[in-house]
Order: C-alpha cells, then structure tokens, then sequence
C-alpha cells in the first residue's frame, strides 16, 4: 500500500456501518488515527510513519 505524501482525513475501507469506524490520515512524518464518531473532540493516536508502515506489512490487522 502506498501512502499519500499528505492527506485528508480518510475513513479505512474495512469500516463498516456499525459506527465502529476509524479515520487516518497520513503526514510526512506520523499517521493519524481517530475514531470516526468523535471527529476533533475525542483522542487521536499517533504513529511514525515506520511503526505504521510495519503494522502495515506484518498479518496482525488482517485477522
């Protein structure tokens, strides 16, 4: 997966309707997570872009 240099707030295509969505957002340095129903009031969680990119590659996220 490619990663836009810098980017918009994105929901990720495995969300769903069941409002357990959560957004990223990828900048040059960190990628953003949020979750969806609490846009800007909530937390947001913070990656380098190498953690992100080895969360990626590796086959936790495709359980």
């Amino acid at each position: 997966m490619r990663k836009p240099i810098i980017s918009e707030w994105y929901k990720s295509s495995f969300s769903d309707a069941g409002k357990e969505c959560i957004e990223v957002r990828h900048d040059p340095a960190v990628t953003l997570v949020r979750d969806t129903k609490d846009r800007g009031r909530g937390p947001i969680l913070s990656f380098p872009a190498e953690a992100w990119t080895a969360f990626l590659a590796s086959d936790v996220w495709r359980r």
